[in-house]
């Protein structure tokens, strides 16, 4: 499901014009980056969790040129999923 298909699905079900519907989704979306950005997680009750973890630095190699670089510690972006989020899609596996 692409962003267009949440924005139209979202449109029909609540009878809210499409351009409104794709607004407020994209604002959504900034909303939830602009605060991962500043640190700060993001909590949906009963849809998950939007959280910074922060990786440690770490040793690779490079294959090509036989080589070892150090990939310094930097924080990602992560999403938990809700406990009845995640037991609604076990209930959907065949």
């Amino acid at each position: 499901m692409t962003k267009a298909d949440i924005v139209n699905e979202v449109a029909k079900n609540t009878g809210i014009e499409k351009v409104t519907v794709q607004k407020a989704v994209e604002a959504f979306m900034e909303t939830v980056k602009d605060s991962l950005v500043d640190g700060k997680n993001v909590y949906l009750r009963g849809f998950g969790s939007f959280v910074v973890k922060k990786r440690a630095e770490k040793t690779a190699r490079n294959i090509s040129k036989n080589t070892t670089i150090i990939i310094p510690s930097h924080n990602i972006p992560s999403f938990k999923p809700a406990k009845t989020f995640i037991s609604e899609v076990k209930k959907q596996v065949k």
